[in-house]
């Protein structure tokens, strides 16, 4: 199995949690390799914090690979992107 955690960190006050949180959840059954897909926000208030994460599951590197360039997929990163949204990724495998 492959994980795919991304961190999202929100420069632009004006963005709020819940909405970003739903923009991710949006890709949510629209793809059919993901095997498992959550989005948390994060309670932390220490600086080095991140705002969200996503954690989703994968068969295999290929279905990751399916999933990153996925026209759906894609639209979510252009808005997250025009948003001015900082994120941080890590695939590996369990």
């Amino acid at each position: 199995m492959i994980r795919h955690v991304v961190f999202f960190k929100i420069k632009n006050e004006n963005i709020d949690k819940q909405d970003l949180k739903n923009l991710i959840l949006s890709l949510e059954g629209k793809i059919d390799c993901i095997k498992y897909y959550q989005v948390g926000t994060n309670f932390s208030k220490e600086e080095r914090a991140y705002d969200l994460v996503l954690i989703s599951d994968f068969q295999t590197k290929e279905d990751l690979s399916l999933y990153a360039t996925h026209p759906e997929h894609l639209k979510v990163i252009s808005k997250v992107k025009s948003k001015g949204i900082t994120t941080k990724v890590v695939d590996f495998e369990y």
